[in-house]
């Protein structure tokens, strides 16, 4: 008799797939692909050095290590989440160490707010597009999403109202550089969308992923920033998510989630449930090299990513056809691509990895209502720009192949 795993999975299973890009990752490592798909670090600039020091200086003493290979708190590191804490009042969000979680990543944050705030059937409010990670994340707790649509200032307003009329659990977005359209919100944007929130009794969750990632323009207040000038300071609507995958390494898989007490109380409890802590040992090497080298290092990814950013809007310009149309993000890792009605992302994606060993995202995958057929993103950070260059090419030989 064969054994139905099936019948047993709850409800909620269906609401989970397969990542896209996680399976286009798998071509990173075939060398004769030239892959945009990935918004991913280019591990050339990863601190190795200063990652280094900071295992060797752990491990100096038992004391040392045997702290950093024990349990901790669930909360996190103290020392890092008081980093936290200061860089997070540098940004104008002033927090007590009981409004900072440690995560591991800020995926699991999402992960944790999702189960915090949806319960089945309940209404969620994103963009279109938004980010593929916080839909994986969200979906398992059966929500309904409503799509919001964007134009090059952010959220569209009037579509932000109606959404907010449908009495949402919570708005998600990624105000800086979005993955995946690399669009960023207006500052005049940012405020009349908390100002609305607020008065509709709707949460904001916020995506800071790339927010230190800008090549161009002054640096915008976050939405949590906003939210604390209206409230003397302290945070009252807005659930901010920070990383430091894409300012220092993904692997050490640290985030965190600020957000007024009574929210991280209870993702506190998740935590403790989830896998009790973030790894002391990844909290504590990088508390060390964030103290050290952040904004140095920080600098110098902004340097290297410009130069690459550059490279793809250049080769954009100089080769594809007529009716293609593409973002011109001012800071980020992505360059999004709109193609002639009519053409489909996943048709040209297949052709693109046969033909000419080029891969990219094709764009439905970040639209809830899985529209968005004729569009594309292309991550420009883990490549060189002369890959760059001659990978755009490719893809616009192929799209003019298709047009003739």
């Amino acid at each position: 008799m064969t054994f139905e795993w099936g019948d047993l999975f709850a409800g909620r299973i269906s609401g989970m797939a397969a990542s896209e890009i996680r399976e286009l990752l798998k071509l990173i490592d075939r060398p004769e692909i030239i892959s945009f798909a990935g918004g991913i670090p280019d591990p050339d600039l990863f601190p190795s050095a200063a990652m280094a020091r900071a295992y060797e200086k752990i491990f100096q003493s038992n004391a040392g290590a045997g702290g950093a290979l024990q349990y901790t708190i669930s909360e996190g590191y103290t020392p890092l989440r008081e980093w936290i804490l200061g860089y997070m009042e540098g940004k104008g969000v002033r927090l007590g160490l009981d409004e900072v979680l440690v995560t591991s990543g800020s995926q699991q944050a999402l992960d944790f707010i999702g189960k915090l705030l949806i319960g089945p059937g309940d209404l969620v409010a994103v963009t279109k597009p938004t980010y593929l990670g916080a839909l994986q994340a969200f979906s398992p707790y059966e929500p309904r999403y409503v799509s919001i649509a964007m134009d090059d200032e952010g959220p569209v307003l009037a579509d932000l109202e109606a959404a907010l009329a449908a009495r949402p659990k919570f708005l998600y977005l990624v105000p800086d550089f979005q993955n995946p359209n690399g669009v960023t919100v207006s500052a005049d944007r940012r405020e009349a969308i908390v100002a609305l929130c607020a008065a509709a009794g709707v949460a904001i969750v916020e995506d800071a992923a790339y927010a230190e990632l800008r090549y161009d323009g002054e640096a915008l207040p976050s939405l949590a920033a906003i939210d604390a000038a209206r409230n003397g300071g302290r945070p009252a609507t807005v659930i901010h998510c920070g990383s430091f995958s894409k300012t220092v390494v993904p692997a050490l898989r640290v985030g965190w989630v600020s957000a007024p007490r009574d929210v991280v109380n209870r993702l506190v409890l998740m935590k403790q449930a989830a896998d009790l802590h973030t790894s002391t040992i990844n909290q504590m090497v990088l508390h060390d090299v964030v103290s050290q080298i952040f904004e140095p290092h920080v600098k110098r990814l902004r340097v290297a990513y410009k130069e690459r950013r550059d490279a793809m809007l250049a080769a954009l310009d100089a080769h594809m056809p007529k009716g293609v149309t593409w973002t011109r993000p001012q800071g980020g890792m992505f360059v999004w691509i709109e193609l002639a009605p009519g053409r489909c992302g996943v048709a040209l994606l297949e052709r693109a990895i046969k033909e000419a060993n080029v891969a990219f995202v094709p764009g439905a995958a970040f639209f809830a209502d899985r529209s968005g057929a004729n569009t594309l993103r292309l991550s420009f950070s883990a490549t060189k720009p002369d890959r760059i260059r001659e990978g755009v090419r490719r893809i616009a030989g192929l799209l003019e192949t298709v047009e003739a």
